[in-house]
């Protein structure tokens, strides 16, 4: 096979990305658990930037609130489309994985919350909330054509909304002092974003610079800066066509690869730098293990099930066509699959307190294992039980 070829089959396909992010948190963990460690970790600690713009961090902030901005513009951007063109443009199609999103949102966090409420961990109850849409995704089209196509996208919209979710959740609760000049800065920017949409001015360059001073603005208010992202996605235009291509699915197009196989391995290389110990081991059978691992895998499950089940009842919503409630079971268990976004959260709930992230870090990697390998397990036993999916 044509090495270019070989190149462009390999970044086209779905399963890549989460190859890629498995590969790095493996090497992560190499390292930190290696002579590496110490000089990675100063590394991730070293200033870098101009001071003279109050743009001077460690490099580990410009990977989480710099990168990630980036990365949540992709999600925003996803978002938008599947509100304007796909899986959410009417309540008929958008209703079962918004209630299967809060679900799989509200249950996990009170899991959590039982096992944490009054400990120095209760702040950490937003960790299980979040679905890696990159890691599911990856893990579910490893099934191919032995699942419906109907469950792939549930699963996709289930990932978005409740990203959105999370990215609401950073937004409102995981904030620190607000300075509302820069917030008042902000909604300028934003409002000019809107205006040009408004104005149909279609050059994404015209956003870009903009959201980048919103992103700076964003991130001096106090206010997460990775809502920035979001926010620059809603303000792109796009249109219903599947014929014309529109400025929103450009940006989104030339985004997916570099977010899915650079932003995000990095994020992963950097956050799971897990130097193991035993006390860390022994944290899993604390509240904060237990709490995040029965959050993710029990309390997604239950939680997303249980939601789609009072919404099916009351005709609000219907499953997803040809598929089943063993189905949705795998979908809910791949759901649990928090890594990249929880360990995300767990760093800003528990800023400076590095023991507790490594222990949280370590959880969630344990609990995003197992709900990969028993919603995949779920997913390919369903299949047997509609053997002529795989002849369609």
């Amino acid at each position: 096979m044509n090495l270019s070829l070989y190149f462009k089959k390999f970044f086209n396909n779905s399963q890549s990305s989460g190859i890629i992010l498995i590969f790095c948190v493996l090497v992560s963990l190499l390292i930190a658990n290696s002579s590496a460690a110490e000089n990675f970790q100063h590394f991730l600690d070293k200033e870098v930037g101009t001071h003279f713009f109050g743009l001077e961090y460690p490099v580990s902030i410009w990977i989480n609130d710099g990168l990630m901005a980036v990365f949540f513009l992709l999600v925003g951007l996803e978002i938008k489309r599947e509100l304007v063109e796909g899986e959410l443009s009417s309540f008929k199609n958008a209703s079962l994985p918004i209630f299967a999103a809060v679900g799989g949102m509200l249950v996990p966090a009170v899991v959590y919350s039982i096992f944490n409420t009054g400990t120095e961990y209760s702040n950490g109850w937003g960790i299980p909330m979040a679905t890696d849409i990159a890691f599911s995704l990856a893990i579910i089209s490893m099934l191919g054509k032995k699942i419906p196509n109907s469950i792939k996208i549930f699963l996709a919209a289930l990932a978005i909304v409740d990203d959105l979710g999370a990215i609401l959740v950073i937004a409102i609760f995981y904030t620190e002092q607000i300075h509302w000049s820069y917030l008042l800065l902000s909604f300028g920017v934003t409002a000019l974003l809107f205006i040009l949409n408004f104005l149909k001015v279609t050059k994404t360059i015209f956003y870009i610079i903009p959201g980048l001073f919103l992103w700076y603005f964003l991130h001096h208010s106090g206010i997460h800066a990775t809502i920035a992202g979001v926010l620059l996605a809603f303000s792109i235009p796009t249109n219903a066509s599947n014929v014309e291509i529109s400025p929103l699915e450009k940006l989104e197009h030339q985004l997916h690869i570099p977010v899915s196989f650079l932003i995000m391995p990095i994020f992963a290389l950097t956050n799971t730098n897990i130097t193991f110990s035993s006390e860390m081991v022994a944290g899993v059978t604390s509240t904060l293990g237990l709490g995040i691992i029965c959050g993710l895998v029990l309390g997604k499950l239950v939680g997303i099930n249980l939601f789609s089940l009072i919404a099916i009842k009351l005709k609000l919503s219907s499953l997803p066509q040809n598929s089943n409630w063993l189905q949705m079971i795998g979908v809910g268990l791949l759901a649990g699959i928090g890594f990249t976004m929880s360990i995300f959260i767990a760093l800003l709930s528990f800023k400076g307190e590095i023991p507790i992230q490594d222990e949280a870090k370590f959880a969630i990697l344990i609990a995003s294992f197992i709900a990969a390998i028993a919603g995949f397990t779920i997913l390919s036993i369903s299949s047997k039980e509609n053997p002529e999916l795989e002849e369609n």
